[in-house]
C-alpha cells in the first residue's frame, strides 16, 4: 500500500508532486493523528498513548515506530532512566495548526447542535479562535479563491 513504512526506505508516494497527498501518506491514518494530538496534549509514554486512545498495543507499537522513523516523534530517556518516552520533533509540532483545524471542523460538523465536546483554550483559558487562511493582503482565502499551480 502506498505510504506504508518500507523498512527505513522512503515511502511510495500516492501522488509524488502533491504536498497534501504526501502528508496524508505520512500521518493520514486515524491512529497517527490521534497519537500526534495526544502528544500535543502531554502524552509521553506508551501507556499514556494506549490509555488515551484505547488503541491495541500492537497497532500502537507500529504507529509509534512509524512516527519516530518518519521524524515526527523522537524517543528520549525518562527522568528515572528506566524507560524511553516520546516527544514531538519540530516536524511533529508543525502539525499543530492541522490538528486545530481538524478540531474546529469537527466542532462545526461532527456534533449535533448543543452536543457537548471538549474545547481548545489558550493559556488564559480563552477559546482558540477559528484558524482561517488569509491572503498576503489579509483577505480571507477559500477553495473558490485559490488554485494549485503544477510545475512541469
Amino acid at each position: 500500500m502506498a505510504g506504508d513504512d518500507t523498512g527505513g526506505q522512503s515511502p511510495a508516494w500516492t501522488d509524488p508532486s502533491c504536498p497534501v497527498a504526501r502528508t496524508v501518506d505520512l500521518v493520514g491514518d486515524r491512529w497517527s493523528l490521534l497519537i500526534i494530538r495526544d502528544a500535543m496534549d502531554g502524552a509521553r509514554s506508551f501507556t499514556d498513548f494506549q490509555q488515551r486512545t484505547g488503541i491495541a498495543r500492537n497497532i500502537l507499537t507500529e504507529r509509534l515506530r512509524k512516527l519516530t522513523t518518519r521524524g515526527l516523534l523522537t524517543q528520549v530517556d525518562a527522568p528515572s532512566g528506566r524507560r524511553r518516552l516520546y516527544a514531538l520533533t519540530e516536524a511533529g509540532k508543525d502539525l499543530f495548526p492541522v490538528i486545530v483545524t481538524l478540531r474546529q471542523w469537527g466542532e462545526r460538523h461532527a456534533f449535533e447542535a448543543g452536543e457537548t465536546h471538549s474545547v481548545l483554550v489558550d493559556g488564559d483559558g480563552a477559546r482558540v479562535p477559528d484558524l482561517l487562511p488569509v491572503a498576503a493582503n489579509g483577505s480571507p482565502l477559500t477553495s473558490d479563491t485559490t488554485s494549485v499551480r503544477r510545475h512541469a
